[in-house]
């Protein structure tokens, strides 16, 4: 079956807190940010997400999560290149990201390892720099957006 990577819709935060849930990862300031979250569809069943938070040039990349029995397919590397080109669209010149679990997985796109102090302050405003996410993740960033 075909997968769709195309723009959430606000019926679709209930799959998408689901899907999250599911992978461990967290949903606090999520559902600010509904015009830079990414969903994948197979027909009406939704398979994957990702999200940006944009601020300026500036934005974190979170919630890329693929359900279990679509894993190993290809479709976390579309959903992150298709919220990169979508980041760029929009003018984001610096992607950020934490992570606990996949720091070799976003490398493969260009990410590298930094302190957290050298992310932005409008990035570390965020609900994930400010305690979603454990000060033991992996702090990661796309300096150029490409």
């Amino acid at each position: 079956m075909e997968v769709q990577i195309e723009s959430a819709r606000p019926e679709d935060w209930a799959a998408i807190f689901s899907l999250l849930e599911a992978a461990g990862l967290p949903t606090a300031g999520l559902t600010d940010h509904l015009l830079t979250t990414l969903v994948a569809r197979t027909g009406d069943d939704l398979v994957g997400a990702a999200a940006l938070e944009v601020y300026d040039d500036a934005a974190l990349v979170r919630s890329v999560a693929v359900r279990g029995d679509w894993r190993g397919r290809g479709l976390g590397t579309a959903l992150v290149r298709a919220a990169l080109d979508l980041g760029r669209r929009r003018g984001v010149k610096h992607f950020y990201l934490l992570t606990e679990t996949a720091p070799n997985f976003f490398a493969r796109f260009g990410f590298r390892v930094i302190s957290r102090s050298a992310v932005p302050v409008a990035v570390q405003a965020s609900a994930e720099f400010q305690g979603v996410c454990p000060d033991t993740a992996i702090t990661m960033a796309l300096q150029g957006g490409d």
